[in-house]
């Protein structure tokens, strides 16, 4: 969809070697070190706590986006991250109960 609308402001586009150089380097280290983090966490979790964990990037990425990029705190967000943990919380405390 974002390619679709990126055709209409094409006549816009300002392309720089030095900027493309940096968007993939940005792009490929983040990649790079976000696969291997994961990959390296996976060894200590099942299937199941490693999907259910995973429901929390959304949170973690909110959170960078607050303390890095100075975003607002807001109340939505408090309560959406704070439900998105208590389910990957109850989840996890299921099976480990049933274990």
């Amino acid at each position: 969809m974002a390619a679709a609308v990126s055709i209409l402001f094409l006549s816009d586009l300002q392309l720089s070697a030095r900027g493309v150089m940096l968007a993939i380097a940005s792009g490929s280290i983040a990649s790079g070190l976000g696969y291997v983090t994961w990959y390296a966490a996976l060894r200590g979790l099942t299937s199941t706590r490693a999907a259910t964990v995973q429901l929390s990037v959304p949170v973690i990425a909110a959170i960078g986006g607050v303390i890095l990029l100075a975003e607002p705190l807001s109340l939505r967000l408090v309560l959406a991250s704070a439900a998105t943990l208590g389910g990957i919380a109850l989840v996890l405390l299921q099976r480990t109960a049933r274990d």
